[in-house]
């Protein structure tokens, strides 16, 4: 999901002015996060926290300041969203998050093996279709570039609005050599205290109920786990529910598919009507 570009706003203008919160050159600091981030005089970051896909930085601002003793740090593809969590690092006046324009498939790249503690995806988009499952933050070859990263005793945040692409995630994460320490159909009841973002707070209105999971590394991924994951239903239609969300909120990213399924439903049922 794109941000749209607000009236007056002057991206170039945004991101110097706010310079000071974005790292340029994430990758001279990899292997040496927690330390070399760390304020000049004080001890190192006990922990790294990685928000993958961090939107406009409320959720990350709210981690990094309930947690100042960890170093925060969010990455997004969009320049106005890292123009915006920059501005907000910044007018919050934390010393302790950053943020790195990046994609996901980057991760190894940024930081290094074990040295990222918690990983944080938020509402990732769910690209429905099975030639975009590749485009999922919890595709097998992602999860497996974040397990490289996440420190053994780590642990991996799943939040979404839809259960297909929660469906999906769970197949690829078994792949990958993770195990479920949590999984939620109403992770603001189950873990309250989560920090909530604005786009969390957009859907909750539309009538979206946040599901989530919470997994940890278990163990390595072989060649047999990693076959089922890779074999596994791709298309995010296939777990697509057989109400077809009737009467109910439709999750991000799949109302044009849902209304596709439900105009072949009254076909075939016309069709079996005059047959």
């Amino acid at each position: 999901m794109h941000a749209r570009l607000p009236k007056n706003f002057v991206l170039e203008e945004r991101l110097k002015r706010y310079e000071r919160a974005i790292e340029l050159m994430p990758q001279s600091w990899r292997g040496i996060w927690k330390h070399a981030a760390a304020p000049l005089g004080q001890a190192p970051f006990s922990a790294l926290y990685l928000d993958i896909g961090c939107g406009k930085g409320a959720s990350l601002v709210e981690v990094a300041r309930a947690h100042p003793e960890r170093l925060v740090i969010g990455i997004d593809a969009e320049p106005i969203c890292i123009a915006y969590a920059a501005q907000a690092i910044y007018e919050h006046k934390l010393s302790n998050a950053l943020v790195i324009p990046a994609r996901a498939n980057q991760v190894c790249q940024l930081f290094a093996e074990h040295e990222v503690d918690y990983i944080s995806l938020s509402f990732p988009t769910p690209f429905p279709r099975k030639k975009q499952a590749a485009l999922r933050t919890t595709q097998l070859d992602r999860l497996l570039e974040y397990k490289h990263v996440l420190a053994t005793n780590g642990q991996l945040l799943l939040r979404t609005d839809s259960q297909p692409f929660l469906d999906f995630s769970l197949t690829q994460l078994h792949g990958a050599g993770f195990s479920i320490r949590l999984l939620s159909h109403n992770l603001r009841r189950d873990m309250p205290e989560l920090p909530v973002s604005e786009y969390e707070r957009k859907l909750s209105a539309e009538g979206a109920v946040t599901l989530g999971l919470i997994a940890e590394p278990s163990g390595p991924a072989t060649p047999d786990m990693i076959q089922t994951a890779r074999t596994a239903e791709q298309s995010l239609f296939a777990y697509i529910p057989d109400n077809l969300y009737e009467d109910a909120y439709i999750p991000h990213g799949m109302s044009w598919a849902i209304q596709a399924f439900r105009y072949r439903r009254a076909n075939q049922e016309r069709k079996a009507h005059h047959a």
